[in-house]
């Protein structure tokens, strides 16, 4: 690898589950030298892409980040119009809300707005997923283009997240096909668990996928039939009227009683 290669994989490897490095940690973990990784974690920090605790002389990512964030959001014009949607969502409900698209081969979280309540799902921005696995991946894969789903499960590998993640590809078909009969993608411990997700897509006025708005719910909350009720409800309610403003006119609010059908 050249020296931009080297860089760009050393700031891929602050991620959630190890968001700080120590130089020779870093360098064990890449195969770099100790000198290599020092030398662009200086050049790194000197442009603010790293901070260095003084102390510790750990190194984490630099606040330049969050000068991206907005510039990375407006990309997706999904992200502008749904946040007032997101916040009603989340008061209704109490439960975390995310707005998720497809990035690739993999569902991205672009939005999030958590739960105050002490027992909650977190869903942090920028989080990946397979198509496969959850109710928000699954509900974008169901709406894509048939040309799309055809050739993702063409070349997928089904590989288990956790004992309940979808492994056969004829039964993610069958699933698929009720989540777009539906109108929703309902999972529990699919991607995390004990964690349960209801999901809903948006539209925009060609009726293309714009993205999917989901709720990420705690099991013993999610087992709750009638709060479960509530909260697809609420869901699409949401996205009907997002998808409106983006200008879709299709779509009518499902009623407050509709009840939920296992994918």
């Amino acid at each position: 690898m050249n020296a931009i290669e080297k860089a760009l994989t050393l700031l891929a490897a602050f991620q959630d589950v190890h968001p700080t490095w120590g130089v020779r940690e870093l360098s064990s973990h890449l195969g770099f030298s100790p000198a290599t990784v020092q030398r662009i974690l200086q050049s790194l920090k000197a442009h603010g892409f790293v901070d260095q605790d003084p102390k510790t002389r750990i190194y984490r990512l630099g606040n330049v980040y969050f000068n991206f964030l907005h510039t990375l959001q407006s990309a997706f014009p999904i992200t502008r119009a749904a946040t007032p949607h997101m916040q009603r969502l989340l008061s209704q409900t109490q439960e975390t809300v995310h707005l998720n698209v497809i990035d690739g081969q993999e569902r991205l979280c672009i939005d999030t707005l958590e739960s105050s309540q002490y027992l909650k799902a977190s869903m942090p921005i920028g989080s990946r997923s397979p198509l496969f696995a959850g109710a928000s991946s699954k509900c974008l894969l169901a709406y894509s283009s048939r040309a799309f789903i055809d050739s993702y499960l063409k070349k997928a590998t089904l590989a288990a997240v956790t004992r309940h993640t979808i492994t056969d590809k004829s039964k993610l078909k069958v699933q698929l096909q009720t989540i777009r009969s539906n109108g929703y993608a309902l999972s529990l411990g699919e991607r995390n668990p004990g964690l349960g997700s209801i999901s809903a897509p948006v539209f925009n006025h060609k009726g293309l996928l714009l993205g999917v708005i989901s709720l990420a719910i705690p099991e013993i909350r999610y087992n709750d039939l009638a709060h479960r009720s509530f909260c697809l409800a609420c869901t699409l309610e949401t996205t009907v009227k997002l998808s409106c403003e983006m200008g879709y006119r299709q779509l009518t609010p499902a009623p407050e009683s509709q009840k939920p059908s296992e994918d």
